[in-house]
């Protein structure tokens, strides 16, 4: 008898991927780049955009996603053909990268709780931006898991709302890329 399991499909090995795509900064470009995202059926993790070169109207999207090799290529390949796109850079794949996110996160509650919020923020290296009677808004900045568990840590102190910029991210080293 034969079993089912053995003709299951390989197991997808989708993994994350920080891709740096540096644009013409005019309108238009970032529902561009997010309808070739959600046309093709690809998911975005985290999107950060800035103009980063003011005399030359250019603007640096970073854009996590996850995908097998295969996709992570064709959406490259896509961005790439994209007229307003200059370059396209897979971070992850150029070596080590410095990813960073910051989040803004407001927290309530009295007594016991408010002086345990203050305790875990302070142990996070949390700076304290504003605080009133019966709240605190904290500034976290770290990795993503790093801002994942700060967020889940407070939680439990009582979190009303949080506030996430996305990632930040440059390769390490002295050459440019993105």
């Amino acid at each position: 008898m034969k079993s089912h399991y053995s003709e299951a499909p390989a197991a997808r090995r989708d993994s994350r991927h920080t891709l740096a795509v540096i644009v013409d900064n005019e309108p238009g470009v970032l529902a561009r780049i997010a309808g070739l995202f959600s046309g093709r059926g690809y998911n975005i993790e985290s999107l950060t955009v800035s103009e980063t070169e003011h005399e030359r109207h250019l603007s640096r999207i970073t854009i996590v996603t996850s995908g097998d090799d295969a996709e992570i290529t064709q959406i490259m390949a896509q961005l790439d053909r994209l007229v307003p796109v200059h370059r396209v850079d897979d971070l992850t794949a150029s070596g080590p990268v410095v990813e960073r996110e910051l989040a803004l996160v407001k927290v309530t509650g009295r007594g016991e709780h408010r002086v345990e919020a203050l305790r875990l923020a302070q142990a996070f290296g949390a700076r304290t931006l504003d605080a009133t009677i019966s709240s605190f808004v904290f500034e976290y900045t770290g990795a993503i898991d790093e801002v994942d568990r700060f967020i889940a840590v407070m939680a439990e102190t009582g979190v009303v709302e949080a506030a996430r910029t996305g990632v930040a991210a440059m390769s390490r080293g002295p050459g440019q890329t993105g």
